[in-house]
């Protein structure tokens, strides 16, 4: 994942790439003229990537998400799997009373979830946290909320079974496994996705949702590789991956 903050006079907008599981995104861009890219969308509106290939070259599918905030904007990139990123701002309102509005749009154990909360504050942030991956997870499906209703499927943490590891240049940090059990498409099965929670500059959480890498065998709890930069386009350019600025609250991420 790479992580880049925007500033302006008035603004600072952070935007966030993510290479997984594939060869190094530069080494499959130096070979593209980005003036050649074009795009398309789905039958759902999702925008792709649309690629032309030649007998010379015949790049791997790239796929790429983008969310925004008034504040923030985060941009998902892989290559051969597909990606949904969604943000929140952290002191987002809700102007809903939260468990009415849970029982309108979440599944029942999710609601319970949120009624078990006793404290407002952290049972808002609960929400936020739910409602940023779900929205990853339909948009890595590429059918947005209106063709996947959060209704349908559950989000749930669960204690991770891997050991961390750590070695020259990379470390793996545990956090809770996050999983999605859905009950409307039987082909889209849990163990095909694979989940990050990050909170990122202390102001904002950011849900990552991709397939298993299947050139990888999509093997079960695999970390997912993530390279986080801090860029204002022009003026910086820095690597952030394991330092305060991203600090991993689920997923089993690789950095």
């Amino acid at each position: 994942m790479l992580t880049a903050w925007e500033e302006t006079s008035s603004r600072k907008e952070p935007c966030l790439l993510e290479p997984w599981f594939a060869l190094p995104l530069p080494d499959t861009n130096c070979q593209m003229n980005p003036r050649s890219l074009k795009f398309r969308k789905n039958i759902y509106g999702k925008p792709e990537v649309e690629w032309k290939n030649d007998d010379n070259f015949s790049p791997p599918p790239l796929h790429f998400n983008i969310s925004h905030t008034s504040s923030m904007i985060a941009c998902g990139v892989t290559v051969n799997v597909p990606i949904g990123i969604d943000v929140e701002g952290k002191q987002r309102k809700i102007k809903n009373d939260i468990i009415a509005f849970a029982q309108r749009y979440f599944s029942p154990c999710e609601v319970k979830l949120l009624t078990a909360i006793s404290d407002s504050e952290i049972q808002r942030q609960e929400f936020i946290k739910l409602w940023t991956l779900k929205e990853a997870y339909v948009k890595a499906l590429g059918k947005g909320f209106s063709a996947v209703p959060f209704k349908t499927f559950t989000i749930r943490f669960k204690a991770s079974t891997i050991r961390c590891f750590h070695l020259p240049g990379n470390s793996v940090s545990e956090a809770s496994e996050v999983i999605v059990e859905s009950s409307d498409d039987p082909k889209n099965l849990p163990n095909n996705w694979q989940f990050a929670l990050l909170e990122v500059a202390a102001s904002h959480y950011v849900a990552i949702c991709t397939e298993k890498d299947k050139i990888v065998g999509g093997e079960a709890n695999r970390p997912m590789k993530l390279t986080v930069r801090k860029t204002i386009p022009f003026v910086e350019d820095v690597c952030v991956s394991g330092t305060d600025a991203v600090l991993v609250l689920g997923g089993i991420i690789e950095q």
